[in-house]
């Protein structure tokens, strides 16, 4: 199965537009190619029941979150401060680069 180009990097701020998390805004912390989901932080919280081990001595309850699917982010455009889709192009140098469909400003990497 092939991984398809994706519309979010690591870093990216993106607005959750559908599911339980609606509305809210977070930064990304992991993409997940293969599966096409990203984790945002601090958004998508699961409550993980853990026992105690060398690495977590202490165990208990800890809340990490979880992976959300790419089809529910879109990424917030740093100039026009909007949740918008965006598309690709060839600037002038031969790099590619990500813009934004709604003000046609090119999207900060």
């Amino acid at each position: 199965m092939a991984v398809a180009k994706l519309h979010v990097k690591k870093d990216d701020l993106v607005m959750i537009i559908a599911g339980k998390e609606k509305g809210k805004s977070g930064k990304v912390l992991r993409v997940i190619p293969e599966k096409g989901r990203v984790l945002v932080e601090n958004l998508n919280l699961m409550k993980r029941h853990t026992r105690p081990s060398q690495a977590n001595q202490a165990g208990g309850i800890i809340e990490k979150e979880a992976p959300i699917d790419l089809s529910n982010v879109q990424l917030v455009c740093s100039a026009c401060n909007k949740p918008a889709r965006t598309g690709m192009r060839v600037l002038e140098d031969g790099t590619k680069t990500r813009f934004c469909k709604k003000c046609n400003e090119i999207v900060n990497n």
